[in-house]
């Protein structure tokens, strides 16, 4: 059996509050790849109003993916898919891991925001709950707004025997 993984593909990380111009590109690939899965899943960054006052919050000072609003919805034709939605408050979901490792799935592909945090945190719990299922990220459905920690999270990834396709 085979999952994708959408890692908050969420308003605020394309055009929002923590958005950059290339994300807004990776909707299309992410939206035709999906078509080739039955099993997709989400995870939604997912934020209260205290935010501010929260250690991610002191450390990134930017209100991003408040519950329910705007920013917190999945972007342009994502929402069009279905599939499980993870909700989390940090960067990787608890709630996927339990999820993975009462599964059997051989192969899971993620794709996605952030690279250097949100994606490689769930790629880590994926690999961490199904250590022999291949893991895959598809280089070319993620990125950051920091292309260095981008290679950097990439070539991490790679070195924990996280399959990186599509690269460069």
């Amino acid at each position: 059996m085979r999952l994708l993984i959408i890692v908050d593909f969420q308003n605020d990380f394309v055009d929002g509050a923590l958005g950059f111009p290339e994300a807004k590109f990776l909707e299309n690939k992410i939206y035709e790849k999906a078509k080739g899965y039955d099993n997709i899943v989400f995870t939604l960054d997912t934020h209260d109003e205290n935010y501010l006052n929260t250690q991610e919050g002191k450390n990134l000072p930017i209100k991003h993916c408040i519950r329910d609003s705007e920013g917190w919805q999945l972007y342009g034709k994502i929402k069009e898919l279905s599939g499980k939605k993870f909700i989390k408050n940090t960067f990787g979901s608890d709630e996927l891991f339990e999820y993975l490792k009462n599964s059997n799935y051989q192969e899971i592909e993620i794709v996605g925001l952030v690279s250097n945090i949100c994606v490689i945190a769930n790629a880590v719990l994926a690999k961490t709950a199904l250590p022999e299922a291949q893991i895959i990220v598809d280089a070319s459905c993620t990125d950051s707004y920091d292309k260095a920690l981008h290679e950097k999270a990439l070539d991490v990834m790679e070195g924990m025997q996280i399959k990186i396709i599509n690269r460069g």
